[in-house]
C-alpha cells in the first residue's frame, strides 16, 4: 500500500482539468 500520493495527484489533475473546463464554458 503506497499509492496515496498518487491516488492524491490524480485527484489534483482531475480537478484542475476541471476547473480548466468550467473556466472555459464560462469565459465562451
Amino acid at each position: 500500500m503506497g499509492g496515496g500520493y498518487s491516488n492524491g495527484f490524480a485527484l489534483l489533475v482531475v480537478l484542475f482539468i476541471l476547473l480548466i473546463i468550467v473556466g472555459a464554458a464560462y469565459i465562451c
